[in-house]
């Protein structure tokens, strides 16, 4: 009998269970914020009055929260790569540079909240700020979850143990960092 979890050592459909299971997840994920975007979308081709709330986000801001993701995600690579030589140690330090700039964007994330809702944008202030809160709360979330998961996986790959959750936790990360890659325009930008 074998002491590692049967989930990392079985295959289905040709990868490994874990891999498969993360895709499963991301691809559930996808319908929930392909709905949201699309439903925004469709709102704000609809109302010209958005552009005017808009532009009361803060692109300096979403642009440097974007600039903190898209550095953790390069430091999820290097966690993986360290992964992937076997050196745990390494790859811990890196999820923890990952965890870092997930937490930092966080951080960034409640001072621009605070900020806008001082300034009376909150999410009952009309259908900009409601879409703008539910999409960004719900990726924030993502990201608060995500940095959980990089702690308990750091710790565990500091020992050397379950190195291939390595690779699991950066697929996810990429996926916060890919919707971001969406959300930052269609609410900072596009004004």
């Amino acid at each position: 009998m074998s002491a590692r979890p049967i989930a990392t050592t079985r295959s289905a459909a040709g990868m490994p269970t874990g891999r498969l299971a993360v895709w499963w997840l991301i691809a559930s994920e996808i319908v929930i914020f392909g709905g949201l975007l699309a439903s925004y979308i469709m709102f704000r081709l609809a109302h010209d009055m958005w552009s005017e709330q808009a532009a009361h986000t803060s692109t300096a801001i979403g642009a440097f929260n974007t600039f903190v993701l898209l550095t953790s995600s390069y430091f999820a690579v290097l966690g993986h790569k360290a992964a992937e030589e076997g050196d745990g140690p390494k790859a811990a330090r890196y999820l923890w540079y990952t965890f870092a700039g997930g937490a930092t964007f966080l951080a960034v994330k409640s001072y621009e909240w605070t900020t806008e809702i001082l300034h009376g944008y909150t999410i009952a202030s009309n259908t900009f700020w409601s879409f703008y809160y539910t999409a960004a709360g719900l990726h924030a979330l993502h990201v608060l979850a995500g940095i959980i998961i990089i702690a308990i996986i750091a710790v565990a790959a500091r020992r050397n143990e379950e190195l291939h959750r390595v690779e699991l936790i950066g697929i996810y990360w990429h996926f916060v960092d890919v919707v971001w890659i969406f959300l930052f325009p269609l609410l900072y930008i596009a004004k």
